[in-house]
């Protein structure tokens, strides 16, 4: 009971909260009272607000006005009340994930990426997801499967839970998604879905429960720190009768772009996790 209260309280929430304000279509040129904004200092120093009426935002480079932001194009340079310049940013998925709030670490857009591409989804797929934490991943998530599609998030910790609602509403996919604080290692509600995706300790016990929940050819994707969470996932795999399996790992590494000093930096997210893609075959 307690559960169903849970994802029904949601869902009733995400009806009411169908944002209108505050929501930033890619044509939308100008900003509006409501809207959030990237305000860019440099490469080490961005601040994602959002812009209201009498508000102003501090820095140690003096505070801003915000709203005299509203009206104006996106991409504007603003001055702090000491002279110093700041750039008006249209915020992009990887912003919104960036900066949301945290309480667990979240998935890179390097491994959002390729989760993506190789998951198959796009507008319309019915997703379901395994591991909420912040709502990182699932911000991605439902960005790609809107206006039309939807993802169903099981996490078993309610203050996850929470956290990740107000990062999907603050990025205005909440729209898209239903929180649901359940155990999906017990079993999975949803038929016939396009994608399972796994962020979680356990994923080999999902294995069965996905395969039940997955239209054929449908893909399970996996990710995990470790290599021998890998070796069980995809023992399971194997197991269950899924196919096309692989596993990789995406290094990335920034370029310090300079005349005559060009070079690879010197600090560079290395290690993050391994990706399993598999999918599913029908007897």
């Amino acid at each position: 009971m307690k559960n169903e209260k849970v994802t029904s309280l949601l869902s009733a929430s995400n009806t009411q909260n169908h944002q209108t304000r505050g929501f930033n279509p890619l044509n939308q040129p100008t900003i509006n009272e409501g809207d959030h904004v990237l305000l860019y200092l440099n490469t080490k120093k961005t601040y994602l607000v959002k812009v209201e009426a009498g508000k102003s935002f501090h820095t140690h480079k003096g505070f801003v006005q915000l709203d005299n932001l509203v009206g104006k194009e996106y991409g504007t340079k603003i001055k702090s009340n000491t002279g110093t310049e700041f750039h008006a940013l249209k915020p992009l998925l990887p912003d919104y994930i960036f900066k949301s709030q945290r309480k667990t670490q979240i998935t890179y857009p390097k491994d959002v990426a390729l989760i993506v591409m190789f998951s198959g989804i796009g507008p319309g797929s019915k997703v379901v997801e395994a591991g909420t934490g912040t709502g990182a991943l699932t911000s991605a998530l439902a960005h790609y499967v809107k206006p039309n599609g939807h993802v169903y998030s099981y996490e078993i910790r309610p203050e996850f839970v929470e956290t990740a609602r107000k990062n999907l509403q603050r990025a205005n996919l909440f729209d898209y998604v239903e929180l649901k604080n359940k155990d999906i290692a017990i079993g999975i509600d949803e038929k016939d879905a396009d994608a399972v995706i796994l962020d979680m300790a356990t994923p080999w016990l999902v294995v069965p429960h996905a395969y039940t929940a997955l239209k054929g050819s449908g893909t399970l994707v996996s990710f995990s720190p470790t290599i021998d969470q890998v070796v069980k996932t995809v023992e399971a795999l194997k197991e269950k009768g899924f196919v096309d399996i692989e596993t990789i790992e995406c290094i990335m590494r920034r370029m310090q772009i300079e005349l005559g000093k060009t070079r690879p930096e010197t600090l560079m997210t290395g290690h993050t996790g391994y990706i399993t893609f598999a999918r599913k075959s029908i007897p």
